[in-house]
């Protein structure tokens, strides 16, 4: 399910900031937590696992860069990441959904974009990032265009991982 986001105080804060706000909000609804990531390499769950404590929510992620990961272990279907490609809703929210029953989680984020500088194209060009959350009830998922540099690209999706999570639970 594709969604706008409003912006919120979570949509400006740095990475370290936001998963202070998951964190928070994990422990208080007593809810677990998973990552699938691509493009943002385990910042998410680095963000996270930064924060003593998290242990009590987070139980793992899976950094899912080759598509053979993301068929192999979070059971996306080859034959979507064929035809929409890796960077793509469809495989995105597979790959959510996958870290949630596998590592058996209440919530997962999963992201899949091309961080730059190379990679990109006309169609998805760099600073493209699709993510996606499940709370294994539905499935939110949104693309974003950050922007050419590699470094900001990883920040800011690893924020916006945050704010999709927090979107999710509250709603």
């Amino acid at each position: 399910m594709l969604v706008e986001f409003k912006q919120s105080d979570l949509w400006n804060m740095a990475a370290a900031d936001a998963a202070k706000v998951i964190f928070d909000l994990m422990r208080a609804r007593k809810l677990t937590m998973a990552t699938a990531e691509s493009c943002t390499g385990g910042n998410i769950a680095h963000h996270i696992t930064l924060l003593p404590g998290s242990s009590d929510f987070f139980l793992g992620g899976v950094v899912s860069y080759a598509n053979s990961v993301k068929n192999g272990v979070l059971g996306v279907n080859m034959a979507d990441i064929e035809k929409y490609g890796a960077v793509s809703q469809p495989v995105v929210e597979q790959m959510a959904e996958g870290a949630a029953r596998v590592l058996g989680t209440d919530v997962a984020v999963a992201t899949s974009g091309i961080a730059g500088p190379g990679g990109g194209s006309p169609e998805k060009p760099v600073g493209t990032v699709w993510m996606a959350a499940t709370d294994g009830k539905r499935t939110i998922s949104h693309c974003f265009h950050f922007g050419t540099e590699r470094e900001k690209n990883i920040e800011n999706a690893t924020s916006m991982a945050f704010f999709m999570i927090k979107s999710l639970v509250d709603n």
